[in-house]
């Protein structure tokens, strides 16, 4: 037998040794392009910081803001969005004066090189210093004048396109008016008092809207067309009597139970009147 027939066979491993020095690899590019690519977003974060106004930078803000407009009253939609467009200038960015609002207010105002000229964003910011003057004036008078600080809780006040609203609503066991009627309680006479003497010391003119809660549909002659009709009338001639000029007055609507404050319509918190100083450049 051959003395090599039974001998194991020989294996050999060779080792494949890696290559020298370590900058032959690709990981460090990986790592050097983030490090630019993070500098480069630094330098223009403070180039941005450096070269834009406070309200340029609130519009820039703005725009990366995930805020999303959900379930707001104003189209009328039964979506997600309740008729709200998703490029509304209360959610999101604005260039120029605005993106959807003629009138944008103070500190959602993002003027830039593409906003309106510069005389009518200049009239536009008078605008919108004159009703906020309005707004601290009646506050003011009310903390001054109102012997009962009870009163004042029937009033809110909020600066809108349209321009200065001045709430009155129904509160627990102390409305507005008479029980379904259209005669004012003292109360509400003395805030419309108070109100139009605010009114008078601007020449913008006033409108006047009437609401009411809702009433059971059971009822043969439902009041709420001509309660609020006559309700927001007697507002009116209230203001009227108070010393503002009935030449001011643009007009005097009622919208029923259409558009309520509260949830629950029949709530008595929809019982309100809106006393709007309209914007002078509608």
């Amino acid at each position: 037998m051959d003395a090599h027939g039974n001998a194991a066979p020989v294996i050999i491993k060779r080792k494949k040794k890696a290559g020298g020095d370590g900058h032959h690899g690709g990981a460090w590019k990986v790592a050097y392009a983030d490090f630019v690519t993070a500098m480069m977003a630094f330098f223009m974060l403070m180039w941005l910081l450096n070269a834009t106004t406070e309200k340029q930078r609130k519009g820039i803000a703005d725009y990366f803001s995930p805020t999303i407009p959900i379930n707001r009253v104003s189209g009328g939609g039964q979506g997600a969005f309740g008729g709200e467009s998703v490029f509304s200038e209360d959610q999101i960015a604005q260039a120029g004066t605005g993106a959807s609002r003629n009138h944008p207010t103070e500190e959602r105002q993002a003027a830039g090189a593409m906003g309106a000229n510069s005389a009518e964003a200049q009239a536009d910011r008078k605008e919108e210093q004159r009703l906020r003057a309005m707004e601290q004036t009646l506050r003011a008078m009310g903390g001054e004048t109102m012997s009962d600080d009870n009163i004042l809780r029937h009033v809110v006040t909020k600066l809108t396109d349209e321009g200065l609203i001045v709430e009155l609503f129904d509160l627990p066991n102390q409305p507005l008016f008479a029980a379904d009627g259209a005669v004012p309680e003292k109360a509400t006479r003395d805030l419309i008092k108070m109100i139009a003497e605010v009114f008078s010391l601007v020449g913008n003119k006033v409108a006047v809207a009437g609401h009411v809660r809702s009433y059971p549909v059971v009822l043969k002659d439902n009041p709420v067309w001509p309660l609020s009709v006559a309700r927001a009338g007697a507002v009116r001639d209230l203001l009227e009597t108070s010393g503002l000029p009935a030449a001011r007055i643009q007009r005097v609507t009622g919208f029923a139970d259409r558009k309520p404050a509260a949830e629950n319509r029949e709530a008595k918190r929809n019982n309100r009147i809106e006393m709007i100083l309209l914007r002078s450049r509608r």
